[in-house]
């Protein structure tokens, strides 16, 4: 197989990473929302009035983000967002670290447990880089976006780095 046909299936498993990792993320959360209720009021960040709606949301709103790119529709969108909420999340993490609150990150809900530091700002920062590839050159191989939409492969041969429209 040579480069030019390489590259989109590249794009593609980078996309299906991605998706994997928010769908994992927001079926592990739904698994236990009462447990991530506790892990986000740990936080301090949140008026109480907030923190059972925002528990609740965000692992819907993290399914819906790891579905929209596992089946590839509206890619850089999708990813943009992903890329705003892992920005929220190590946002959040750093000032619990700085803080010295010692509290399990939630990014898994309470499946896989984890103290909040530079051990998890670091693995959130991994996670979120196919996210950010995604948003920099969507991977549209085997997408909603190609065939309903006609959008071309940002990772496809003569492609430009992202330079079409969302």
């Amino acid at each position: 197989m040579r480069k030019g046909e390489l590259l989109p299936w590249v794009g593609f498993a980078v996309r299906v990473t991605a998706a994997g990792i928010w769908l994992f993320a927001g079926v592990t959360k739904l698994a236990d929302l009462d447990g991530f209720r506790a892990q986000v009021d740990a936080y301090q960040v949140l008026p109480h009035a907030l923190v059972s709606p925002f528990s609740y949301g965000l692992p819907l709103v993290e399914v819906a983000i790891g579905a929209y790119l596992l089946v590839g529709a509206m890619v850089r969108p999708t990813a943009i967002l992903a890329c705003v909420l892992m920005v929220i999340f190590l946002v959040a993490e750093a000032q619990a670290w700085a803080r010295g609150l010692s509290i399990d990150c939630g990014c898994f809900g309470t499946t896989v447990q984890t103290q909040v530091g530079a051990a998890t700002i670091l693995r959130d920062i991994a996670l979120g880089v196919p996210s950010a590839l995604m948003a920099w050159r969507p991977a549209r191989k085997l997408s909603v976006d190609a065939s309903l939409l006609g959008r071309e492969d940002a990772f496809a041969p003569g492609r430009g780095a992202g330079v079409e429209p969302a």
